[in-house]
Order: structure tokens, then C-alpha cells, then sequence
């Protein structure tokens, strides 16, 4: 649709729906929705939302994310439900613990804020099977997510379930509750070519399915372009205000289910990011752009505990979003964002009920703006779309500087209270402190017994399918089979070996013969298949091959995922002088999971099935380690970092915190993921059962138990920042200052009430690097950390002028240099705690 044209529509709708309370003036109850916003309970609202799923974190640690969440100026939690935890096995359910749905509801809803559900059941998330519990891939006939009788079946049955369960605890907003939004599906748009009429069909049915169960709320569809009505088709992505076409009808509102903090990462991975700057510029576009609800994927992305991530996927997840993996906030993310969305609170009336306009302020610069004409709500939004080059542009009457790709924030349409690209939100630093209490871990080892084809005798011609076999109870499967060679079937020459060379649909394996460890191989996210290749030893007479092969995660996504497949597809034996020797069918033995899991050895039960014996220098493939531990000193979040380990996974107290993998290095020569997350809730005071079930040779002596804090924290700022977009508010339609000194300044807060204990750099002048890097200038003013230590020293908060008088003292010492403020501060518990 034409802007202009948009625009028109979007002002008659404005006008169509100047009231939106009962008939009777009493407040309705429920959702509805129009072409400019959802309508909750009778009123128009701006939605910003969050994503936080509930298993990948604690319930102890729900809370304090909430709290931060609302902290932040989030109003909405956004949450996928996890059909494989909820129902494991068919007919078998749980919802205790962190998969407690209902709980987790009803504390958002304490915390007073509204619920999106998305039901999926297919949800992709990274998460194992897209939340398909594997039961299903074995039902008869079945083609996931197509007109396919046996997956509607089972479908319609959880679907129903979930909104039963829903209405039983009174949590869809028509009975006032939280929920005001509800998902089917997901993103299937990318995949409905592959089913073709069966996949068209799918949508209409999915969505009438969907509606039939009349919760009283809207239903959604995230990037479903032929969203039947009344199902609202939602963007996802990261610049929705620029890429989304809009909703299929022009009665249904902009609604943004998925923008994007970070980009998840996989084993192999480097670090990715995602600047507050480029967030804060695609959330102000699209509400620019008639957009009234955003959410943040993720706002809190957590932890993978156990097995729960998809194929080849980190422990940890979106550890980039506003709050990282520990639940601690990131800044400038964070803070930059509740920016946003306190000067777009600024510009509620107007963006409610203002009719739109758009102005051309010169190249590539414009202004979008909604005014609601007779009265003085107006907001505007001005905007520089090229990423290099700024902007000064001139909007009724007055000058505006532009930095490159950057929105300015106008509420009353003249006074500039926020721009993306200019941070005034403090920064900080994540330290990892080694735990001075939880230190000197004595390890003990438990050897992994191989077993051969005597042991596992043959139950097949050819090696099995791996996802078949597992069925997802393990990540690890045995193949056994055997050779008898002769003396003459090796070459003559001392530096020519056979070559054992497995090929393989993925998607790791270990290699043993006569229970010796020859080598490992793997493939990787985008090539899950690989060919492993290893000289290898072989003895004149009977010889055992044994193969540890090994899922990482269920594929998430994709066009028929019940048929992707892994696990050896041929062997063989290269180099001898019979030629090359093909065991593909030369019968195997298979078992499925390690003695160590059938024993639970990661549990204090569990744990005296085995023997132990104390670790030293010689280091064996497929070993248990174990050690105790008392809880880390303080209240802080604990980690434990896997230095001198390879591949494998870790129990605290018989729970697993997920997989570990320090030999799959980055293209940077370090691993993706170092640190792994060890929540609270999982540690007692004192002997603490840490477990590691270790693939590789590796030596566990170089793990650390760690601490992890934000207790750095900083501000850079330059004389051009805006005051802080809190020194302003909203009374009797004019935007008012709420400050006498309306001036640039920059803001300290130390976390969880900690006090600012020493100014560790402070710099007046050009100084520059970033927050526990900073680098002095040319220019300096010298008397910057007194001046710090003056405002900040003791205090919880403080806040420090930005103004060449307060450092110079009326004598500029490099007059012509843009001045910055460069601030970093360590926070603890002083003498007045």
C-alpha cells in the first residue's frame, strides 16, 4: 500500500474508533483490535514486550527477571509453551519446576503485565524437535505441520489441552486475565511452498482450529502473509518498520512478535552482537511507521539445561539480550532501551489517536509525524536513513542534528528528548571472579567401560538410523562390529596404516578398536554430515570396531522434519592389501545411552555404582569425573568454566546444567561458549555433587567455579548528548522538564544496591576505548577523577555534569576539541552496608 493512501486509512480509522468502551460506558473485558492498535479492556495501549521462557530458567530466578523486565518499561511477556517438556511421552505430562506454565503466568500477571502465548505447538525457538515431542515422529503416516490427518489430530489435541488449561486458571484477558494475545504456529510462510495445497490448507485450518476454541483474545500468526481472518499476521525480523509489508487487512494492527537483540549462536560459533543503537533505531522506526506493540527476541534468552537445545546450539542462549544469561542487565542494551521506551510513552496520545503525516526534510532525512488536530498532541519522529553521513535538518521552524542512521524523538513535535543513536544509558562490564570458597576441587575418575560385539551382539545387517535408535532419550548411541585380518592383508611398510573411514549423516562420533581410542569427528549446524578418517592399529586375527556415535539436538526448523535422518551411513577399512574393505553390512550391535547415564552417576546415589579413582597425568577418552563443592561466597550468580576439558556434559546435584564443547573452536581459535551457567537454586550450602561426563581426553584440573557480577560500570557521553529523556514528562498535553538544569550529564547505578567503592578511570577532555578499556586522550582534564569521586564515591547512584567549567574551572585547556566524559567505577558493598 501506497504511504499516502496508508495514511488516509489509517486517519478514518483513527476517527472510527474515537471510543472504545462498552455502549454502556462500563469497562470492556477481553481483547479486540482496529487498525491502529490492540484494544485491551476498553483502551488503546503501547505494547513493549519481551521474550522470557520459562524452562530456560529457574523459578527462583522468574522474579527478579520479571521485576527487571518491568524495570526496563516492558509491559508484555512473551513466552513459547514447550510441547516435548510438557508431554515427554504420549499421554504422559508434566508442568512441574521450571516447566510450571501457569505458575510462571500468573507471577507476570503480579508483576503487572500482560501475557503473549504462543502455542505453536511448533515453535522452533532452538529448541529440540522445534518443541515436537519425538513420540510424534513415530505415530503412522504422519508429515508434521501439512493437511495431514494424524498431525491435526494430535495437534488440535495438545492445542486444546493448553487453552483448557488457560481458561481452568482464569488467565486469558476476557476473563481478567494476563493473556492478551495467543500464537498457532510459526513462521510457516518459510515453509509452505514444500507442502504446496497441502501446506494452503494447513494455514486455513490451523487458523479456524485456533479460533474455535474462543478464548476472548486475538490469535496471531508470525510471518504468515495469508493470516485467514480474524488472525493478525505479525513481523519478525529486525528492521519490521522498514521490511514489513504491513498487515493483510487494513483492520488488523502492526504487531512486531520477534525484533531480534542478537543472533543465537551455535558450537563453532564467534561472538555475535547487536548494537542498542541499531535496536533502538528499528523499534522508534517502526512505531513511526503506525507499529504499536514490539518484542524483544530475547529479553532474557537463559539457558539450554540438559539436552534442550536443537542441533549443534549453545548452552547458552541469547546471553546478547537486554538481560544476559544470569538474569544480570546489560548496558548499555538495557538501559538504552527503557530509554525508548519512556520518550515513546511521551508519545502515546499522539501515536494512539493522532493522525498520521510524513514530511521530506532533504536526502535520505524525513519526518513522521501524528497530530490530533485542535488540541497539542502532536509527536515526531526525525529521521537520517544514511548510515555514514548526519544530517542537520530544519522541522517546523527549528534545527535538528541528525547523527548517521538515527531517529530523534519529538513528543509535543519540537522538543528532542531521545536519539537512538546517542546513548545516555550508563554501560557496564561482566566480570568472572574465581570463587574463593568453591576453589581446590579434588577430582576423582570413572572410566567409561567400550563395549565390543561380544558384548552387544549383531541385531543388524547394517548400521541403524541414529534418531530411530535414540528415540531422544540419549545423545549417545553404541555401534559394535568386528574383522578377522591376516598377516597378509597388512602392507609390508612400518609407515603405512589401514584407515578406518566412517561416513556419516551426523552428528559426532568417537571412534575405538580393541577398545583403544582412535579419534573423533563432527560436523557442524550447516553441514551436519562428515566423513571421519583415522590410521588405525590393526592386529593379525579377530579385531573390535566400536563407534560412539552422537546426536547434538533434534533439527528446529525446516521443511519435513520427520524425515532428517543421521548416524553412520557406510565403514570401511582402507589400505590393505585385499584393497579397500567394506563392513557397511557386515553386521553390527547396538545400545542405546552409556552405563554412566542407566547408573545415574551424576547423582549422590548414582555416584557409588562405579568405582573412583583419584585423576592423574594419564588422560583417557570417555571418563566421568567427579568432585564436591560448597556454594560460592554472596548472592551472586555462579558459573563454571571448563578450561582444559573437550566435549560432554555437566550435573550439579543430579541436574543437568547442558552440554559443554571446548575443542570446537570459533574461526578466533576459542571456544563458542567457555562458561557455562550454574543457577543458584541448584547449589546447597555446603558438598555440592559436581559431574562431568567427558568425550575427550582432557584433564579437569584447570575448571574454575566462578562468580559473575556487572559491578563495572561506566558512562561515556559528549557535550552534544541530550539530557537524559527522564528529565522530561507529559502534564496537561505540554512536555515539560522535571529537572531545573536541563543539561547533558552522565548516570551511575550500581546494581542490587551496591555502592560505588572506587573510581577506576575518569577522564575530561578526548578520551576514548570502551567500558573496562578506556584510554586517556591528548586532551584531560586533570582534576576529572576528583571531581568523579566528589559526585559518585559511597553512593549507590550519582550523576556528573557535563560542562567544561566544572573540569577546567572557566579555562579551556584544549579549546576546539569536542569535549567527551569517559566514567568507569567499581560497585561493592561499602562500610555503610
Amino acid at each position: 500500500m501506497a504511504v499516502s493512501s496508508r495514511i488516509l486509512l489509517l486517519s478514518i480509522l483513527s476517527l472510527l474508533a474515537s471510543a472504545v468502551v462498552g455502549h454502556d460506558g462500563k469497562q470492556q473485558h477481553g481483547v479486540t483490535y482496529d487498525g491502529r492498535s490492540l484494544i485491551i479492556n476498553g483502551k488503546r495501549e503501547l505494547l513493549f514486550s519481551g521474550s522470557i521462557h520459562y524452562p530456560r530458567s529457574t523459578p527462583e530466578m522468574w522474579p527478579d527477571l520479571l521485576l527487571k523486565a518491568k524495570q526496563g518499561g516492558l509491559n508484555v511477556i512473551q513466552t513459547y509453551v514447550f510441547w516435548n517438556i510438557h508431554e515427554p511421552e504420549k499421554g504422559k505430562f508434566n508442568f512441574e519446576g521450571n516447566y510450571d506454565l501457569v505458575k510462571f503466568i500468573k507471577m507476570i500477571e503480579e508483576h503487572g503485565m500482560y501475557v503473549t502465548l504462543r502455542v505453536g505447538p511448533f515453535i522452533q525457538a532452538e529448541w529440540n524437535h522445534g518443541g515436537l515431542p519425538y513420540w510424534l515422529r513415530e505415530i503412522p503416516d504422519i508429515t508434521f505441520r501439512s493437511d495431514n490427518p494424524p498431525f491435526k489430530y494430535y495437534m488440535k489435541r495438545y492445542v486444546k489441552m493448553i487453552v483448557k488449561m488457560m481458561k481452568e486458571e482464569k488467565l486469558f484477558a476476557s476473563q481478567g486475565g494476563p493473556i492478551i494475545l495467543t500464537q498457532i504456529e510459526n513462521e510457516y510462510n518459510h515453509i509452505q511452498l514444500a507442502y504446496k495445497e497441502l501446506g494452503d490448507r494447513y494455514v486455513q485450518w490451523a487458523a479456524k482450529t485456533a479460533v474455535s476454541l474462543k478464548t476472548g483474545v486475538p490469535w496471531i500468526m508470525c510471518k504468515q502473509k495469508d493470516a485467514p481472518d480474524p488472525v493478525i499476521n505479525t513481523c519478525n525480523g529486525r528492521h519490521c518498520g522498514d521490511t514489513y509489508t504491513g498487515p493483510n487487512k487494513p483492520y488488523k494492527p502492526s504487531l512486531w512478535t520477534e525484533n531480534w537483540t542478537a543472533q543465537y549462536r551455535v558450537f563453532g560459533d564467534p561472538p555475535s552482537q547487536r548494537a542498542a543503537e541499531d535496536i533502538a533505531y528499528s523499534v522508534a522506526r517502526f512505531f513511526s511507521r503506525n507499529g504499536t506493540l514490539v518484542n524483544y527476541y530475547m529479553y532474557h534468552g537463559g539457558t539450554n539445561f540438559g539436552r534442550t537445545s536443537a542441533v549443534f546450539t549453545t548452552t547458552r542462549y541469547y546471553d546478547e539480550a537486554p538481560l544476559d544469561e544470569y538474569g544480570l542487565q546489560r548496558e548499555p542494551k538495557w538501559g538504552h532501551l527503557k530509554d525508548v521506551h519512556k520518550a515513546l510513552n511521551l508519545c502515546k496520545k499522539a501515536l494512539l489517536w493522532g493522525n498520521p503525516g510524513n514530511q521530506i526534510l532533504g536526502k535520505d532525512t524525513d519526518a513522521q509525524f501524528y497530530e490530533k488536530p485542535g488540541t497539542n498532541i502532536c509527536a515526531a519522529f526525525l529521521t537520517n536513513t544514511n548510515s555514514r553521513v548526519p544530517a542537520t535538518v530544519s522541522f517546523r521552524g527549528q534545527s535538528y542534528y541528525l547523527p548517521p542512521r538515527s531517529i530523534s524523538i519529538l513528543p509535543d513535535c519540537k522538543t528532542l528528548v531521545l536519539n537512538t543513536q546517542t546513548v545516555v544509558a550508563q554501560h557496564n562490564a561482566r566480570n568472572f571472579k574465581k570463587s574463593k570458597v568453591a576453589s581446590n576441587l579434588k577430582w576423582e575418575k570413572s572410566s567409561e567401560p567400550i563395549p565390543t560385539v561380544e558384548q552387544l551382539p549383531i541385531d543388524s545387517k547394517n548400521p541403524k538410523e541414529l534418531y530411530s535408535l535414540l528415540k531422544d532419550t540419549s545423545d549417545y548411541a553404541w555401534y559394535t562390529t568386528k574383522i578377522e585380518l591376516d598377516p597378509h592383508d597388512f602392507n609390508s611398510r612400518e609407515d603405512i596404516n589401514p584407515v578406518l573411514r566412517v561416513a556419516s549423516l551426523g552428528h559426532a562420533l568417537h571412534a575405538f578398536v580393541n577398545g583403544e581410542y582412535v579419534g573423533s569427528a563432527h560436523g557442524s549446524h550447516d553441514e551436519k554430515s562428515f566423513v571421519f578418517g583415522h590410521g588405525v592399529d590393526f592386529k593379525p586375527g579377530v579385531n573390535y570396531i566400536t563407534l560412539l556415535c552422537m546426536t547434538v539436538g533434534l533439527p528446529d526448523s525446516g521443511a519435513y522434519m520427520e524425515h532428517r535422518f543421521a548416524g553412520p551411513r557406510a565403514v570401511t577399512v582402507l589400505g590393505l592389501n585385499t584393497g579397500t574393505l567394506d563392513l557397511t553390512a557386515n553386521g553390527w550391535g547396538h545400545k542405546v545411552g552409556l552405563q554412566g547415564e542407566k547408573l545415574h552417576v551424576y547423582t549422590q546415589a548414582g555416584s557409588h555404582r562405579v568405582q573412583w579413582s583419584n585423576v592423574d597425568e594419564k588422560q583417557t577418552a570417555l571418563t566421568w569425573y567427579k568432585t564436591y563443592f560448597d556454594a560460592p561466597e554472596g548472592h551472586d550468580p555462579i558459573a563454571i568454566r571448563m578450561n582444559g576439558m573437550g566435549k560432554g556434559m555437566i550435573w550439579v546435584n543430579g541436574k543437568s546444567i547442558g552440554r559443554h564443547w571446548m575443542s570446537y573452536l570459533s574461526p578466533l581459535g576459542k571456544p563458542s561458549q567457555s562458561e557455562y551457567h550454574i543457577p543458584r537454586a541448584f547449589v546447597k550450602p555446603t558438598q555440592n555433587l559436581l559431574v562431568v561426563l567427558e568425550e575427550e581426553k582432557a584433564n579437569p584440573e584447570k575448571i574454575d567455579i566462578l562468580i559473575v557480577n556487572r559491578d563495572t560500570v561506566c558512562s561515556i557521553i559528549t557535550e552534544h548528548h541530550p539530557p537524559h529523556v527522564k528529565s522530561w514528562e507529559r502534564k496537561d498535553s505540554h512536555i515539560r522538564p522535571v529537572v531545573v538544569d536541563v543539561k547533558p550529564a552522565a548516570h551511575l547505578k550500581c546494581p542490587n544496591n551496591r555502592d560505588i567503592v572506587s573510581v577506576e578511570f575518569a577522564s575530561f577532555g578526548d578520551p576514548y576505548g570502551s567500558c573496562g578499556s578506556f584510554v586517556m586522550g591528548k586532551c584531560h582534564a586533570a582534576i576529572s577523577k576528583e571531581i568523579v569521586e566528589q559526585h559518585c564515591l559511597g553512593k549507590t547512584s550519582c550523576s556528573v555534569p557535563m560542562h567544561p567549567d566544572v573540569f577546567f574551572k572557566n579555562n579551556d585547556a584544549c579549546p576546539g576539541v569536542e569535549k567527551k566524559l569517559a566514567i568507569e567505577v567499581r560497585c561493592g558493598r561499602s562500610k555503610n552496608h
